[in-house]
This record gives C-alpha cells, sequence and structure tokens, in this order.
C-alpha cells in the first residue's frame, strides 16, 4: 500500500479532484471539504486493509441520560485516551496505514495529531446523530481531520442557533478539515438511509490536550 509504505511520497495520494475545495460553512468557524484527497486506488487499499485488520467494537454510549448502543463500530488509535457520550476510549497503537495517512494530513495541515476516531458504518442503518465534537481535552477551538472511504454518505451541518442547515455528499477519497469555531457554533450528522447498502469508514484525526 501507497500510504504508509515510504514508496512514495505522502502528497502523491492526491487525486486530481483535489483542486475543487470549498468552504462549507457560511460563517461561525471553517469546514473545508477538499473531494479526492485520496486516490480511487489508495481508497480501495484502504478501505480493504482497516476492514481486515482494525478490532472494531460496538460500544454503549449515554445520550440524553439513556444507555444506548452505537449504531456503527469505532476504534480508537492514537497516544492518548479520549472521553465522550459517557465512555472512555484507551488508544491502541497506531498502524502502518494510520501512521502514514497521519503523516501525510501533517504535511498538508501543518498542523499535529495524536490521535484518530476510526467509524465503520456497516450499510445505511447506521449513522451519526447530531453532536459536536466539542470536548475539554480538544482545546477552545478543535481542530480535526476527517477523511472518508468506501460508500458516499450524507453529511450534515446545522447551527446551533439560527439552526441554518448545510448538506453534502462525503465521497470516496474526501477531506473535510474543521476549525475555528465550527465545533462551538455548528453540529453535524451522518443520518440513516434506506438507498445504502454499502461500508463506509470515516477517520476523523485530532490533538488530544491530556488534563489533570
Amino acid at each position: 500500500m501507497i500510504i504508509g509504505s515510504g514508496a512514495r511520497h505522502p502528497m502523491t495520494l492526491f487525486d486530481s479532484g483535489f483542486s475543487e475545495s470549498r468552504e462549507l460553512l457560511p460563517g461561525d468557524g471553517s469546514m473545508v471539504y477538499h473531494p479526492g484527497f485520496l486516490t480511487p486506488d489508495d481508497c480501495n487499499e484502504l478501505m480493504a486493509g482497516l476492514l481486515d485488520e482494525v478490532p472494531w467494537e460496538e460500544r454503549p454510549i449515554t445520550v440524553f441520560g439513556r444507555t444506548v448502543m452505537q449504531p456503527r463500530l469505532t476504534c480508537w488509535f492514537g497516544d492518548v485516551s479520549y472521553s465522550y457520550s459517557g465512555i472512555t476510549l484507551k488508544p491502541r497503537p497506531w498502524s502502518k496505514r494510520l501512521a502514514g495517512l497521519k503523516s501525510a494530513l501533517e504535511e498538508f495541515t501543518g498542523r499535529q495529531f495524536n490521535s484518530v476516531l476510526a467509524n465503520l458504518y456497516r450499510h445505511g442503518q447506521d449513522s451519526m446523530g447530531w453532536h459536536a465534537d466539542d470536548e475539554p481535552e480538544l482545546g477552545p477551538e478543535p481542530f480535526i481531520a476527517s477523511i472518508s472511504v468506501g460508500q458516499t454518505r450524507r453529511f450534515r451541518i446545522r447551527h446551533r442557533d439560527t439552526k441554518e442547515t448545510v448538506a453534502i455528499d462525503l465521497e470516496s477519497g474526501s477531506l473535510v478539515i474543521m476549525s475555528g469555531l465550527s465545533q462551538q457554533c455548528w453540529k453535524h450528522e451522518v443520518p440513516k438511509s434506506q438507498r445504502v447498502t454499502e461500508p463506509r469508514i470515516n477517520l476523523t484525526f485530532r490533538y488530544v490536550y491530556q488534563t489533570s
């Protein structure tokens, strides 16, 4: 595989569609969509490798005081633990694939990442409800790089106050960079879909600060 193999410079992962980047938010933060961040071949190889290698888990979470099972599978990799929705994730060591992808993202963004949450949406009934990645461990203005491979899924963003909503279909190989006030002012979701039958993997790279 190209990612992490040393066979090519990480920047050559980017496909020709990468030049079509665009801002998704009208204000109050930034979410920039980069289609074609990974080439189709790298998407296929990354998807197959992660499906085979990652020890996917279904975990209970607490939502509005009620404990339910997450409607997707997850795994946490990196250097630090992370807590959200009433659960604490202990990190698994970086795999060669994920470490290579982390390096490519750090070079492109100029930011550092020490962890990644992997989400596996097995079919259209797997989803992510409205939420913001605004845990204190992520800092006042979290910087998150989110990569999608596999089935295209709808991504919806809603302003906390005005309720203005933005929607986009996240294609395989695309990257969304969330920064600034995006987590303070907006929530986002991946809704269920009857039309979706194939799996999607989403990787959200972030920097988690140690708290005392």
